[in-house]
C-alpha cells in the first residue's frame, strides 16, 4: 500500500468513526423521543424535585429535621407553587408550570367541564401536548380545588345592636 492509499484509508476509517457516532447520537435522540411522548410520567417523575431534608445538630443530643421551604406546605397551600395541597398538585405543577405561571392556575375558576376546554384551548392554540392518562388526574384536581366560588355580596348583618347617628 503506498501513502497515497494509506492516507485514503485513514480518511475512510476516520468517516467511518464519525459517522458511526452520529448514528449512535441519532438512536439515542429518537428514544429519547419515544420515551417522552409515550411516558411523559416517568420524565416527570425523574425531574420532580425531592424534598431536601437538612440535618442540623442541636445542643442536646436530639437530632431537629428541617423541611427546606421549597416543599413547604402552610393553611393547605404549598407554598414555593402556591397551589392547594392536594392529591395531583405535582402533576399540575410540572405540567401547568412548564409552559406558564402558576398564578394562571390559582387565579382562574371552572368546573371539570370549563377547566377541560381551557386544556383544549391550549392544545388547539398553544402548542399544549395529549396529557394522556395524566389528563384525568388534572382535571379532578382543578375541578375539585378551583371550582367556581359562589361569591357576591356578602351575608346580611344579624343581631346587631345599631344605634342613631347624632348630627
Amino acid at each position: 500500500m503506498n501513502n497515497q492509499e494509506e492516507k485514503y484509508q485513514n480518511l475512510l476509517d476516520n468517516l467511518s468513526k464519525k459517522i458511526k457516532v452520529a448514528y449512535r447520537l441519532f438512536v439515542f435522540v429518537v428514544l429519547l423521543g419515544i420515551v417522552l411522548i409515550f411516558f411523559p410520567n416517568s420524565v416527570v417523575e425523574l425531574l420532580k424535585p425531592k424534598p431536601t431534608i437538612v440535618q442540623v445538630e442541636s445542643k442536646t443530643p436530639i437530632k431537629q429535621t428541617q423541611v427546606l421551604a421549597e416543599d413547604e406546605v402552610k393553611n393547605g397551600i404549598h407554598v414555593a407553587s402556591g397551589l392547594k395541597f392536594d392529591e395531583g398538585y405535582e402533576l399540575v405543577m410540572g405540567t401547568c408550570g412548564a409552559c406558564h405561571s402558576l398564578k394562571l392556575v390559582t387565579q382562574n375558576r371552572a368546573d371539570r367541564k370549563g377547566w377541560l376546554e381551557m386544556i383544549r384551548w391550549m392544545q388547539e392554540t398553544q402548542k399544549l401536548w395529549d396529557l394522556g392518562e395524566n389528563e384525568d388526574i388534572i382535571l379532578t384536581y382543578l375541578a375539585k380545588n378551583y371550582a367556581p366560588e359562589n361569591k357576591g355580596r356578602r351575608e346580611n348583618l344579624t343581631n346587631i345592636d345599631w344605634y342613631e347617628l347624632e348630627n
